[in-house]
């Protein structure tokens, strides 16, 4: 009987730019026998999430940078092959935090069973009704505060978390959602599919005044997931006690110089302007309320989702730097 074995993508040098293969490497690790209390796991989907390329910086965040020599850390998930923990059958799908491997080994804490659902595919998990969707809910109610009747600008808007953003404002109340995308089919793809009111190709000309054109009576929350010129654009777009959730800045995770900040912050003090910043994990308290509206939509039809999907954990890298180019259209996920 051959040994067990986890092909893992590791961290072997900090990327000074945009990241290339050298920054990283493939290895091959033989696994031990199952201690009490842990599970094996064949990964079926790793994640791909623009918040990595931050976690390889030796920099101060919100989480510890990611270590060299050790394994990309983020959302996957699998089936139990092997188990020696209660409540862990072999057959039953998984959500973990252990990354870019194949076979994910370890105590079952680590570990969270998950549903089959019918109709939908395990990487569901990773994006409509994982981390990305949850992290539109929380930006959009919780940070911004949306109410009913407003006018709901979003940037980034057909990638994974943009796309279940604007359709998360529609369904609670908003009377206007706009949206801005890298292409003339991200941008018909967000009107035809994803309810978006307006959209416009952020590379046809001036943020600020083609979100002026979509929204000329102002807007009333910002879901930011680019920053820079957007930001600047909906500060020039807000109405009076108009929010902002800050999730991402995504136009600036590759530069190697310091990015200019926006012009008109004092906007922010003349209109009485609200701008917070968020990381989902600090609000897990919301997720029980996210997986019952989500869950509720699914099954009535209301929510519809999009994925991009690399074959190969040897693609794994190229996945993420597609990603941080748009080359994605909703949630970037590698197929094991």
């Amino acid at each position: 009987m051959s040994t067990p074995s986890s092909t893992q993508i590791h961290l072997a040098s900090r990327p000074i730019g945009w990241p290339t293969d050298a920054n990283f490497s493939t290895v091959t690790v033989e696994l031990p026998e199952l201690s009490e209390g842990e599970i094996r796991v064949a990964n079926e989907f790793i994640s791909v999430d623009p918040y990595m390329r931050g976690r390889m910086n030796d920099t101060k965040s919100y989480s510890a940078p990611y270590a060299l020599n050790e394994v990309m850390t983020g959302g996957a998930v699998g089936r139990v092959v092997e188990s020696r923990a209660e409540g862990f059958n072999v057959g039953d799908p998984v959500l973990h935090q252990l990354g870019w491997r194949d076979v994910a080994q370890g105590d079952a804490s680590h570990f969270r069973v998950v549903k089959d659902i019918p109709g939908l595919p395990l990487s569901a998990y990773l994006g409509i009704l994982g981390m990305t969707a949850f992290t539109a809910y929380v930006g959009l109610l919780e940070i911004a505060g949306l109410r009913n009747g407003e006018t709901v600008f979003i940037s980034g808007a057909a990638g994974a978390v943009g796309s279940a953003a604007g359709q998360i404002a529609r369904l609670k109340g908003a009377k206007r959602v706009i949206g801005s995308a890298g292409s003339a089919a991200k941008v018909e793809l967000l009107t035809e599919k994803y309810g978006y009111d307006a959209a416009f190709n952020y590379k046809d000309g001036p943020v600020r005044e083609q979100l002026r054109a979509a929204a000329p009576e102002g807007i009333d929350v910002y879901f930011d997931n680019v920053g820079g010129e957007h930001l600047e654009a909906a500060l020039d777009s807000f109405n009076p006690g108009g929010r902002g959730a800050l999730c991402g800045a995504i136009s600036v995770y590759n530069a190697t110089e310091a990015p200019a900040g926006p012009r008109n912050m004092s906007n922010m003090i003349t209109r009485g302007l609200n701008l917070k910043g968020f990381t989902v994990g600090n609000y897990a308290e919301h997720y029980p309320a996210f997986m019952a509206d989500m869950s509720e939509w699914i099954a009535q039809g209301k929510i519809v989702f999009d994925e991009t999907v690399v074959e190969g954990l040897d693609h794994s890298v190229e996945a993420l730097i597609d990603l941080m180019r748009g080359a994605n259209t909703g949630k970037m996920v590698v197929k094991l």
